[in-house]
């Protein structure tokens, strides 16, 4: 069998196609070769098309089959990877009503701690394990109170994920995880989050119908498939939160597991068996791909707005534009660790949950004129963005999450040496790297809900290991001190 994975990110629309035996790659593509655009109307907005979404995706698709060189009537199943916490909402012609409030907007942060306070911290931490904050929840509660003539069209909500899956399949769904990413599932009780919808006004009704996250959600239309070039009648098996389905792709299901991402922003998550939370919720934990009732598997998420973005603008923005990424990598490793005083604090795309949701935007401190070139500048950044993984990783620890082994993509920031380096030697972890990536892993997906794969252990039986990175002691003075400084002055900006 030939599994086909699509991953819809903000940047851009990736497609793998596998072969479903070995696991192996036959061909990626993605669309556009440029970013694609995040309007912000306002500060703090952020907002993408979601047909954008859509033709990206048709893009691509016509590009990864023309790679493949494969006959498309062996693709026997399709999963979906998207970018999380995003609000599409449709009218009963499911036509888009406004554009998609995507994860980095900042605009309900008011609502969502606002209702945390009138339904009690302890009632919403130990039911939806957060704060409502600013969540898809919050989002739509925006829509209701400043845009009520929108609000009073909308027929079903979809994540950015079910949102493509409605448009490959005609079928609107979601899934436990979906729903617990958006903050609308209730742990306690396994079940919608209706104290919180009745506190916001939100009716049920727009939630659409809830699928298992690995099983059969609707199949390719005769329409959809001849303008993608596929054939009619390929299942939807999977769909997943590009966080937990990072993990997935990276065979992190079982409690003590950790994956980490560094791409448009950055991550860790943490897979747990046990209801668990942060006070302050600072990191946020969801239902993971594999959860069920009577046997948990949750995802604790910190979330870095500030990562990859912060590293895009320095070489669109540092008179370095015809400079690729792995010139930038080089240069940031002739400069020692530190950047001779030199600190960024990456917080420059939205606000910041392990901040409390405070957005600080990005800072640059210490510049001296007579000391510091372009190329310090490349690695205060690269550590701005370690220390602040590692800042949000000792909040973790109080949810029980204890990062021994990190496994992640060779991909993004992880391709720069200094970056895992600094991240081994600063947390004390071993980083281990893997030949995957978000499409891929929604292809596994695919293969799993499908039932090609008997369980997840054949799914990932090829999975393979590439670089291992061990924590350098050498250089732990180095770091600890540059962070500390790091730290001094993230400290004096929240003050």
């Amino acid at each position: 069998m030939i599994l086909l994975g699509y991953d819809i990110g903000s940047s851009s629309v990736k497609a793998s196609i596998i072969d479903a035996e070995t696991a192996s790659v036959i061909a990626s593509a993605f669309q556009p070769k440029q970013e694609m655009l995040i309007n912000a109307p306002k500060t703090g907005w952020a907002e993408q098309d979601p047909e954008t979404w859509w033709e990206n995706l048709k893009l691509a698709t016509g590009d990864v089959l023309q790679k493949a060189e494969i006959d498309p009537d062996l693709i026997g199943a399709i999963g979906i990877s998207y970018q999380m916490h995003g609000l599409v909402i449709v009218d009963k012609d499911y036509n888009v009503l406004r554009p998609s409030i995507i994860w980095c907007d900042s605009r309900a942060v008011e609502i969502g701690e606002k209702a945390f306070k009138e339904l009690g911290n302890q009632r919403c931490l130990s039911s939806l394990l957060n704060s409502p904050g600013n969540f898809t929840a919050s989002k739509l509660k925006w829509v209701q109170e400043n845009e009520p003539e929108i609000y009073e069209k909308i027929h079903k909500i979809m994540l950015p994920g079910d949102y493509i899956a409605f448009r490959l399949t005609g079928m609107a769904m979601t899934t436990i995880s979906g729903l617990s990413e958006g903050i609308f599932w209730n742990f306690e009780e396994s079940k919608l989050a209706d104290f919180l919808l009745d506190h916001y006004g939100i009716s049920q009704d727009l939630i659409p119908e809830i699928v298992p996250t690995f099983s059969e959600q609707g199949r390719l239309g005769p329409g959809v498939a001849a303008e993608l070039g596929l054939k009619s009648g390929i299942p939807v098996t999977y769909r997943a939160g590009d966080q937990p389905n990072n993990a997935f792709s990276l065979n992190v299901l079982n409690p003590g597991e950790i994956a980490a991402t560094a791409g448009t922003s950055g991550v860790v998550y943490g897979v747990s068996d046990e209801i668990t939370y942060d006070p302050e919720s600072r990191v946020n934990t969801f239902a993971h791909v594999n959860h069920e009732k009577g046997r948990p598997r949750l995802g604790v998420l910190l979330c870095i707005n500030g990562t990859g973005i912060l590293y895009s603008w320095l070489k669109k923005n540092l008179g370095t534009a015809g400079t690729d990424y792995d010139q930038l990598n080089k240069m940031a490793g002739d400069i020692p660790a530190g950047a001779k005083g030199l600190t960024i604090l990456p917080f420059g795309n939205g606000a910041e949950r392990m901040l409390n949701n405070k957005d600080l935007g990005c800072t640059i401190a210490n510049l001296n004129f007579n000391i510091h070139s372009d190329a310090h500048i490349i690695r205060a950044a690269q550590e701005g963005v370690v220390f602040a993984f590692h800042y949000g990783m000792e909040i973790m620890k109080n949810t029980g999450i204890q990062p021994a082994v990190i496994r992640a993509g060779h991909a993004n920031m992880f391709l720069s040496p200094v970056f895992r380096e600094s991240l081994s030697g600063l947390t004390g972890a071993v980083i281990e790297l893997y030949d995957t990536d978000g499409a891929q892993g929604a292809a596994i997906g695919a293969g799993v809900g499908s039932g090609h794969y008997p369980g997840f252990k054949s799914a990932f039986s090829n999975l393979k290991k590439i670089k291992v990175i061990e924590p350098d002691t050498s250089g732990q003075e180095s770091y600890q001190e540059a962070y500390q400084t790091w730290q001094s002055e993230l400290l004096r900006r929240l003050a």
